[in-house]
Parts: C-alpha cells; structure tokens; sequence
C-alpha cells in the first residue's frame, strides 16, 4: 500500500517493508500455542460458574458446557485482537500483530471473524490453511486472504 500526498509524492507505508514479515510464520505458531494455553486456563472460572449454575437449575445450565469453550475464545479474541494493540497475548510474546491492508484497524468483529475463519479452515482444509503462506505475499493464510488482513512484526 503506498499513500500520495497533496503534491503528488508517493510515501511507503509500512507494510511495503519486507522485513517486517521475517519469522512470521514461526512465531505465529508459537502465538497460537499460548493463546491456546490461556484460553485454557480462562475457561477454568467459568466452567465452575456453570457448573453452580447447572446444580441451581437442575441441569438445565449444564447445556452451556457445549459451547463454554468457543464463547471464552471469542472473548478472548474479541478483546485482545480487536483491542489498540491489534495482537492476543500470545502474539504481543512473539512480537507480531494483526494489520488490515487498507490500514485500518481490527475491531472485535473482524478479529472474531478472522478467528472463525482460522477453525474453519482447519477442520474443511487442514493443510491448505498453512500451505498458503509458502505460495501468498507477505506470508498471508487463506483466512487473512478472505479478510483482507497481513500479521507482521510489530518490533520493526
């Protein structure tokens, strides 16, 4: 992406630089092995609030288990990714972050869209979903691709 001035100037944006997709895709992997960790850990809590709930009602609140691990994600995603720094836990420890194209930010509905395109992928194309960055610019999967987003580092 390259942005003119009034004068007509061209003036190269960040995500023109090459060397801020070196060890993308590694660290990316290691990001998604924390998250995965602290979702983990985060669903703990409210496991036991819906297991009290489930004991109060019977039963009934017990059907939450079902979807107890997605909706602590989306939180999870929804409030990190689609927070001002633009990267989960695990990525602010790698050093990379989540861009739009158009230089734009992720907002939680993207960054939860992004997410649920990612578990799509792997459970219809498992390994076209990391195939992708090989052959793609800028190391992008096909989830990025679909969106319209690019990961980078975010320490260069």
């Amino acid at each position: 992406m390259t942005t003119r001035t009034l004068d007509g100037e061209i003036i190269s944006s960040r995500l023109d630089d090459a060397r801020i997709y070196d060890g993308v895709r590694t660290r990316r992997i290691l990001a998604c092995v924390v998250d995965y960790l602290i979702v983990g850990l985060l669903t703990i809590p409210f496991a036991i609030l819906v297991l009290v709930l489930g004991l109060l009602t019977l039963g009934l609140g017990w059907m939450l288990f079902s979807v107890l691990v997605p909706a602590v994600a989306a939180l999870y995603i929804w409030n990190t990714l689609g927070g001002p720094n633009q990267a989960t836990v695990g990525m602010k420890m790698m050093g990379i972050r989540l861009d739009r194209l158009d230089g734009g930010r992720i907002d939680g509905l993207t960054a939860v869209a992004h997410t649920v395109l990612f578990w799509a992928g792997n459970v219809i194309l498992t390994p076209l979903v990391l195939l992708v960055t090989l052959f793609a610019d800028r190391k992008r999967t096909l989830h990025d691709l679909l969106l319209g987003t690019v990961v980078t580092r975010s320490d260069r």
